[in-house]
Protein backbone atom coordinates (compact mmCIF):
# COMPACT_ATOMS: atom_id res chain seq x y z
CA UNK A 1 0.00 0.00 0.00
CA UNK A 2 1.43 3.29 -0.57
CA UNK A 3 1.60 6.19 1.34
CA UNK A 4 -0.65 7.97 -0.51
CA UNK A 5 -3.57 5.70 -0.14
CA UNK A 6 -3.06 5.16 3.57
CA UNK A 7 -3.30 8.50 4.48
CA UNK A 8 -6.78 9.13 2.88
CA UNK A 9 -8.47 9.75 6.30
CA UNK A 10 -7.73 12.93 6.85
CA UNK A 11 -9.15 14.09 3.31
CA UNK A 12 -12.32 12.42 4.71
CA UNK A 13 -12.21 14.45 7.65
CA UNK A 14 -11.65 17.61 5.62
CA UNK A 15 -14.88 16.68 3.43
CA UNK A 16 -16.67 16.04 6.50
CA UNK A 17 -15.94 19.38 8.03
CA UNK A 18 -16.73 21.08 4.78
CA UNK A 19 -19.87 19.47 5.21
CA UNK A 20 -20.63 20.41 8.49
CA UNK A 21 -19.91 23.52 7.80
CA UNK A 22 -22.79 23.22 5.25
CA UNK A 23 -25.11 21.73 7.42
CA UNK A 24 -25.20 18.42 5.20
CA UNK A 25 -25.33 15.81 8.42
CA UNK A 26 -26.27 13.06 6.44
CA UNK A 27 -23.45 13.57 3.85
CA UNK A 28 -20.41 14.50 6.77
CA UNK A 29 -21.79 11.13 8.83
CA UNK A 30 -20.72 9.25 5.64
CA UNK A 31 -17.09 10.99 5.14
CA UNK A 32 -16.36 10.67 9.09
CA UNK A 33 -17.98 6.58 8.79
CA UNK A 34 -14.63 6.36 5.82
CA UNK A 35 -12.41 8.58 8.23
CA UNK A 36 -12.90 5.69 10.85
CA UNK A 37 -12.39 3.00 8.20
CA UNK A 38 -9.56 4.65 6.34
CA UNK A 39 -8.21 5.25 9.88
CA UNK A 40 -8.42 1.88 11.35
CA UNK A 41 -6.76 0.43 8.76
CA UNK A 42 -3.77 2.50 9.00
CA UNK A 43 -0.61 1.41 9.53
CA UNK A 44 1.65 4.53 11.29
CA UNK A 45 4.95 3.49 10.69
CA UNK A 46 4.48 3.63 7.17
CA UNK A 47 2.28 7.10 6.92
CA UNK A 48 3.64 9.76 4.83
CA UNK A 49 5.83 12.12 7.28
CA UNK A 50 2.80 15.00 6.36
CA UNK A 51 0.43 12.85 8.21
CA UNK A 52 2.23 11.20 11.74
CA UNK A 53 1.10 13.50 13.87
CA UNK A 54 -2.50 12.94 13.39
CA UNK A 55 -3.82 10.49 15.67
CA UNK A 56 -6.76 9.24 17.92
CA UNK A 57 -6.89 12.59 19.41
CA UNK A 58 -6.74 14.65 15.87
CA UNK A 59 -9.68 12.35 14.59
CA UNK A 60 -11.39 13.14 18.19
CA UNK A 61 -10.89 17.02 17.57
CA UNK A 62 -12.21 16.95 13.88
CA UNK A 63 -15.26 14.56 14.90
CA UNK A 64 -15.79 17.57 17.48
CA UNK A 65 -16.06 20.36 14.96
CA UNK A 66 -17.89 18.64 12.74
CA UNK A 67 -20.62 18.03 15.68
CA UNK A 68 -19.95 21.44 16.52
CA UNK A 69 -21.05 22.50 13.37
CA UNK A 70 -24.28 20.31 13.24
CA UNK A 71 -25.57 21.90 16.31
CA UNK A 72 -25.10 18.23 18.02
CA UNK A 73 -23.09 19.53 21.09
CA UNK A 74 -23.33 16.90 23.65
CA UNK A 75 -21.33 14.60 20.84
CA UNK A 76 -19.09 17.47 19.99
CA UNK A 77 -18.40 17.99 23.56
CA UNK A 78 -17.63 14.46 23.82
CA UNK A 79 -14.97 14.16 21.11
CA UNK A 80 -13.61 17.54 21.70
CA UNK A 81 -13.23 16.32 25.32
CA UNK A 82 -11.60 13.11 24.41
CA UNK A 83 -9.22 15.00 21.93
CA UNK A 84 -7.88 16.91 25.05
CA UNK A 85 -8.02 14.36 27.29
CA UNK A 86 -4.45 13.04 25.08
CA UNK A 87 -2.59 16.55 26.01
CA UNK A 88 0.42 16.41 28.14
CA UNK A 89 1.07 19.12 30.74
CA UNK A 90 4.54 20.17 28.15
CA UNK A 91 2.88 20.73 25.08
CA UNK A 92 -0.46 22.38 24.16
CA UNK A 93 -0.35 23.06 20.31
CA UNK A 94 -2.45 24.95 18.48
CA UNK A 95 -4.74 22.25 17.71
CA UNK A 96 -5.41 22.06 21.27
CA UNK A 97 -6.59 25.34 21.35
CA UNK A 98 -9.05 24.34 18.71
CA UNK A 99 -10.47 21.53 19.88
CA UNK A 100 -10.61 23.37 23.80
CA UNK A 101 -12.69 26.52 21.73
CA UNK A 102 -14.81 23.61 20.23
CA UNK A 103 -15.62 22.37 23.68
CA UNK A 104 -16.30 25.65 24.67
CA UNK A 105 -18.69 26.01 22.09
CA UNK A 106 -20.39 23.10 22.27
CA UNK A 107 -20.88 24.24 26.34
CA UNK A 108 -22.17 27.11 25.00
CA UNK A 109 -25.04 25.56 22.12
CA UNK A 110 -25.83 23.22 25.23
CA UNK A 111 -26.39 26.02 27.65
CA UNK A 112 -23.46 25.17 30.50
CA UNK A 113 -21.87 28.75 30.34
CA UNK A 114 -20.10 28.55 33.57
CA UNK A 115 -18.14 25.15 32.00
CA UNK A 116 -17.75 27.01 28.11
CA UNK A 117 -16.24 30.34 30.03
CA UNK A 118 -13.65 27.84 32.29
CA UNK A 119 -12.78 26.16 29.12
CA UNK A 120 -12.36 29.09 27.03
CA UNK A 121 -10.46 30.72 29.84
CA UNK A 122 -8.18 27.73 30.24
CA UNK A 123 -7.63 28.02 26.12
CA UNK A 124 -6.81 31.17 26.04
CA UNK A 125 -3.98 30.73 29.30
CA UNK A 126 -2.33 28.18 27.98
CA UNK A 127 -2.53 29.54 23.91
CA UNK A 128 -1.75 33.32 25.07
CA UNK A 129 1.73 32.68 22.98
CA UNK A 130 0.04 31.24 19.77
CA UNK A 131 0.25 33.73 16.75
CA UNK A 132 -2.74 32.36 14.55
CA UNK A 133 -5.61 33.92 12.16
CA UNK A 134 -7.67 30.62 12.69
CA UNK A 135 -7.33 31.32 16.56
CA UNK A 136 -8.31 35.10 16.01
CA UNK A 137 -11.28 33.61 14.20
CA UNK A 138 -12.63 30.55 16.29
CA UNK A 139 -12.34 32.74 19.24
CA UNK A 140 -14.46 36.04 16.99
CA UNK A 141 -17.17 32.74 16.50
CA UNK A 142 -16.53 32.54 20.28
CA UNK A 143 -17.76 35.81 20.89
CA UNK A 144 -20.33 36.10 18.61
CA UNK A 145 -21.87 32.72 20.34
CA UNK A 146 -21.55 34.39 23.72
CA UNK A 147 -23.47 37.36 22.71
CA UNK A 148 -26.09 35.45 21.49
CA UNK A 149 -26.63 34.25 24.45
CA UNK A 150 -26.87 37.74 25.95
CA UNK A 151 -25.15 39.95 29.32
CA UNK A 152 -25.53 37.66 32.28
CA UNK A 153 -23.65 36.93 35.34
CA UNK A 154 -21.14 34.31 34.33
CA UNK A 155 -20.49 35.97 30.65
CA UNK A 156 -19.68 39.20 32.39
CA UNK A 157 -17.78 37.78 34.97
CA UNK A 158 -15.52 35.73 32.06
CA UNK A 159 -15.68 39.33 29.97
CA UNK A 160 -13.70 40.63 33.16
CA UNK A 161 -11.17 38.14 33.54
CA UNK A 162 -10.49 37.97 29.68
CA UNK A 163 -9.41 41.58 29.16
CA UNK A 164 -5.83 41.55 29.51
CA UNK A 165 -5.83 38.24 27.60
CA UNK A 166 -3.49 39.28 24.00
CA UNK A 167 -6.29 36.62 22.05
CA UNK A 168 -8.66 37.94 23.29
CA UNK A 169 -8.21 41.44 22.48
CA UNK A 170 -7.04 40.92 19.29
CA UNK A 171 -10.27 38.80 18.17
CA UNK A 172 -12.25 41.97 19.85
CA UNK A 173 -10.66 43.93 17.32
CA UNK A 174 -11.34 41.06 14.66
CA UNK A 175 -15.19 41.54 15.80
CA UNK A 176 -15.46 45.37 14.94
CA UNK A 177 -13.47 45.12 12.08
CA UNK A 178 -16.09 42.61 10.55
CA UNK A 179 -18.69 44.95 11.53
Amino acid sequence: MTGRKQGMWPFHTMEARALARLGDAKACDAALSEAVRKFDQRQPDNDPAWIRYFNEAELSAEFGHCFRDLGRPMDASQHASQSLAAIDDKTFLRSDFFAAIVLADSHVAAGELEQACAVALKALAAGEQIRSARCVNYLREFRQRLAAIGECATVAEFHGQVGDSRLWRIASRADHQAA
